[in-house]
């Protein structure tokens, strides 16, 4: 059984047990959080698709912990110009674990 949802302006397709990094969220660590945002469920071939979400479905997931992402370089450079920029960015993010789906 498998679920695809929105959080925090992003979809993921999740399984019970799984780890997933969003983007931070404003709970604190060992938190339990609930998303009502399912777009789809899949329950061993039998598929609800929501127009836009699925009515009366929800996920509920355990925070872990908060986080910084690895490291990105942002480089910009125009040829023959003598222009160079280089800018890091490392984002915020939060570990949670899907504990349950309910169709």
């Amino acid at each position: 059984m498998y679920a695809i949802v929105e959080i925090a302006g992003q979809q993921f397709k999740v399984e019970k047990d799984q780890k997933v990094f969003v983007h931070r969220l404003g709970v604190e660590e060992g938190a339990d959080v609930e998303f009502d945002k399912v777009l789809l469920i899949d329950n061993d071939g039998d598929v609800k698709v929501g127009a836009p979400s699925v009515e009366g479905a929800k996920i509920t997931a355990k925070v872990v912990s908060h986080l910084k992402g690895d490291k990105v370089i942002v480089f910009k450079k125009k040829r023959r110009k003598g222009y160079k920029k280089k800018n890091g960015h490392r984002q915020y993010l939060t570990q949670i674990v899907i504990s349950d789906i309910v169709a």
